[in-house]
């Protein structure tokens, strides 16, 4: 693997990790910070997606507030991360999320398809980036706040798969079902709800919430529907 961050915005100080695959090319797959911003962790999951075979951009959602933010978990790193948020403009981000598509679309490694996953406030912009911009599939791990944008999810047409743990302490389980209802008559949604896991099961920098088996489950079921969507 190749990684190194990159420039996407030629007059601004926008910049995206780029992990390359063994082959040095492949489909695309934009893939979004949690809070925490483009730090160690997400740059191993950036570069495990990348292992398999995708041409990986992780971009700094909190450019515009703290760029390269890489934040650890503990309580000042928490505190940081979560002021950040507050301050973020949701609206303002999917534009350069949406910048961020592009440019990776257009990368000369990139085969052919692209798609877009996220974890935390990264499942929540990939949901809203996805309805956005024309990536060919999302993937969005318990992404809080998802319900509060249902207007969007008609115009989600992609294939989309949610992952949620059904003890998650920030997304109730009365959102999920919001969310599953807003996508009732829609047949590009699939939903997996995992019975052992809470917020941020997927996130093995934070021994309190990462639930091994669930985030096994999760990513062979995320990179199994990558492939058909975005390989095939």
């Amino acid at each position: 693997m190749q990684p190194n961050w990159i420039k996407l915005l030629r007059d601004e100080d926008f910049n995206g990790y780029l992990s390359l695959p063994p082959a040095g090319k492949g489909p695309g797959l934009v893939l979004i910070q949690e809070i925490w911003g483009v730090n160690a962790h997400i740059r191993a999951v950036a570069d495990s997606y990348a292992q398999a075979g995708f041409v990986v951009l992780c971009p700094d959602v909190f450019f515009r507030l703290s760029p390269m933010l890489d934040l650890n978990y503990d309580e000042p790193g928490t505190q940081k991360a979560f002021e950040c948020n507050s301050k973020l403009d949701v609206a303002q981000a999917v534009k350069d999320l949406c910048v961020a598509v592009d440019v990776l679309k257009n990368r000369p490694e990139v085969t052919d398809k692209v798609g877009i996953i996220g974890y935390c406030l990264g499942g929540k912009l990939a949901y809203l980036t996805a309805a956005a911009s024309d990536v060919n599939a999302a993937v969005c791990y318990y992404g809080g706040g998802i319900s509060n944008y249902l207007d969007q999810a008609q115009n989600l047409t992609q294939p989309v798969i949610f992952h949620h743990g059904e003890h998650d302490d920030h997304i109730p389980q009365s959102d999920v079902a919001k969310i599953k209802s807003a996508f009732a008559e829609h047949d590009n949604a699939t939903f997996y709800d995992y019975s052992d896991a809470g917020h941020g099961f997927n996130c093995w920098g934070r021994p309190g919430m990462y639930h091994q088996p669930s985030a096994a489950l999760a990513q062979g079921r995320s990179l199994a529907f990558l492939a058909k969507q975005l390989c095939f």
